[in-house]
């Protein structure tokens, strides 16, 4: 371990909130990259890049909201060209399991001549209790394109855990860690469970891509709906139908359960209406 903070990029972001806050419970010093952090920093500003860099040895690198987002992938390649340029020494990037455009991040970070790790991760089990799905769920139902495609959803929580370890041990350098949850799952069976968890009856609601592109666009707009639709249109094919042992390799246990993740989340108050 070094003296020098971490630098976790996106922050207040599903992953990065969860990764900071477990490296400062290990005594671990960390700057966080986000607009309104005391380093501001900001994919649109890459005037933002080259002082967040500064005398930091190690970062987390998510873009948000996604990389298949336009530009994404020659905002990244500018990044670590900086990043090489300011002496990092560990780059990790979270990528998306089954995208094409996250499967082009991974090759600029590969490529880049930054040590590196790659976290590639399935779809987030927190979407149903912090993320699109949440409002829907205490409506009752769960609509979602794909039909009975199965997916080995995993909770992001475990993904939190990967990357500190990642960050924090030895040994990980050049990995690349796909991580899934333990079992697949199709969204019928995870309604099932969420039924189980919030005792009462969540309706899966199978959906063409055109009305998930509707839900998106009416609370994100055109833009947003396009790509989140590209990418539910890419991941929910089957290409993702299996599990991975990402988990195991990085931390020496198995992922959690969605099951588990429904019951951490019901008790933390994620599905009360008033949260």
């Amino acid at each position: 371990m070094t003296d020098q903070p971490i630098l976790v990029i996106g922050s207040t972001g599903k992953t990065g909130a969860r990764v900071a806050a477990r490296l400062e419970a290990k005594g671990v010093s960390v700057r966080h990259g986000s607009r309104r952090s005391e380093t501001a920093f900001d994919w649109e500003d890459p005037s933002t890049w080259t002082p967040v860099l500064s005398g930091i040895s190690k970062a987390y690198v998510t873009y948000f909201p996604d990389l298949a987002f336009p530009g994404a992938i020659e905002k990244l390649e500018a990044f670590t060209k900086v990043a090489m340029d300011t002496g990092l020494e560990h780059i990790v990037l979270l990528s998306g399991r089954g995208e094409h455009f996250a499967t082009l991040g991974e090759e600029i970070v590969r490529n880049s001549g930054l040590p590196f790790t790659i976290v590639r991760a399935a779809w987030f089990a927190q979407n149903f209790s912090e993320g699109y799905l949440r409002d829907p769920i205490l409506g009752g139902v769960l609509p979602m394109p794909g039909g009975d495609i199965a997916e080995p959803i995993i909770d992001i929580d475990d993904i939190a855990d990967v990357v500190v370890a990642v960050l924090t041990e030895e040994g990980h350098i050049g990995e690349r860690y796909e991580v899934t949850g333990p079992r697949l799952m199709t969204f019928a069976e995870m309604a099932e469970v969420l039924s189980t968890t919030l005792g009462r009856h969540i309706q899966h609601i199978p959906i063409a891509f055109e009305d998930f592109h509707a839900n998106v666009a009416a609370s994100g707009g055109e833009f947003v709906a396009d790509v989140f639709t590209q990418i539910a249109r890419e991941t929910l094919d089957g290409r993702n139908a299996s599990t991975s042992d990402g988990v195991e390799r990085a931390l020496g246990r198995k992922p959690r359960d969605f099951a588990a993740f429904a019951q951490t989340a019901m008790a933390t108050g994620a599905w009360s209406a008033a949260a």
